[in-house]
């Protein structure tokens, strides 16, 4: 049994790690935000967004967090993979856990973010609407999408 087959639940005391995972997967993926607007949203995340999702993560054999995922009822609200350890299956299984455990069936994603839309989509997930503006009205246009078949 790997590190990596294990889902863990991180404590306020990861949000530090969490919040660099999430910088680093950001500047990876999401090369259309302004450094500016990461910085805004990085704070907002450490302060906020963190506390009010249900969070859990994977980890590698030093423990360091390799990437993690939050939810709401319902809702997948972040999923962020380590840049370093993508194309190894973490957000499936990142993806898989939150469906299983967390009922999710939709998710927002960014409209620029093709890699993020094709990986939902592989997993069976379908854009059912769009909006113009992100969550903080930004002209960053999200898509809403929805699993196809929830078991």
């Amino acid at each position: 049994m790997t590190h990596h087959s294990v889902i863990y639940l991180p404590k306020p005391h990861d949000y530090a790690e969490l919040t660099r995972v999430w910088e680093a997967s950001v500047r990876a993926t999401h090369d259309f935000l302004p450094d500016n607007y990461i910085t805004l949203l990085r704070n907002l995340l450490q302060t906020q967004y963190l506390g009010a999702v249900n969070l859990f993560c994977t980890r590698d054999s030093h423990l360091h967090i390799t990437g993690f995922a939050g939810t709401t009822p319902g809702k997948l609200e972040m999923l962020f993979i380590a840049p370093d350890y993508r194309g190894m299956g973490l957000g499936k299984k990142l993806l898989d856990y939150a469906i299983e455990n967390f009922q999710v069936t939709e998710l927002d994603v960014n409209e620029q973010n093709p890699q993020a839309l094709g990986f939902y989509q592989k997993q069976g997930f379908e854009t059912v609407g769009r909006a113009e503006m992100d969550g903080l009205g930004r002209p960053y246009p999200m898509l809403r999408m929805r699993i196809k078949n929830p078991s």
